[in-house]
């Protein structure tokens, strides 16, 4: 069988950044990545889950939120898939996109979005503050993120 893409990228080289993981057709998929593999250091559950309450939220209710097909965690624990329409939107507007939405995320003031039984199977384990820090942590690693820095 053939190699998945991000199974050939050296996680032992990857740091935290933004990455254009794939391609297929207009679906482009973007690497979130927090954490520095195989370091141990990795996202826990509740900080994955709130994040991904809060970023999901605001991506789909924002200026893109007509190219949004998927935000959500790595199974690695070491950061998050975007998967956006590349149609509707260019790889350099996805940095800006990315860029401002976790600014949102990082200065959060509202309830977490979805944060009951009805809402989530899980719900206990989202936390505000959580996701507040892991948003501000991420601004930092891509606030001088280009389009340029995309490649793996």
């Amino acid at each position: 069988m053939d190699r998945i893409a991000s199974f050939q990228v050296d996680h032992t080289r990857l740091l935290p950044g933004m990455y254009l993981s794939r391609r297929d057709g207009s679906i482009t998929t973007f690497d979130l990545r927090f954490k520095r593999p195989n370091t141990g250091d990795l996202l826990t559950n509740a900080e994955m889950h709130s994040v991904e309450h809060i970023i999901a939220t605001l991506l789909r209710n924002g200026r893109c939120k007509d190219a949004i097909i998927y935000f959500g965690p790595m199974g690695c624990q070491t950061g998050f898939y975007l998967v956006l329409d590349g149609a509707k939107v260019s790889d350099g507007e996805a940095v800006k996109l990315v860029q401002e939405t976790f600014a949102q995320g990082a200065a959060w003031e509202g309830p977490m979005p979805g944060k009951s039984a009805e809402e989530c199977g899980n719900y206990r384990n989202l936390d505000t503050a959580l996701a507040r820090a892991q948003c501000a942590y991420y601004c930092q690693v891509i606030q001088d993120w280009t389009e340029e820095k995309l490649a793996y």
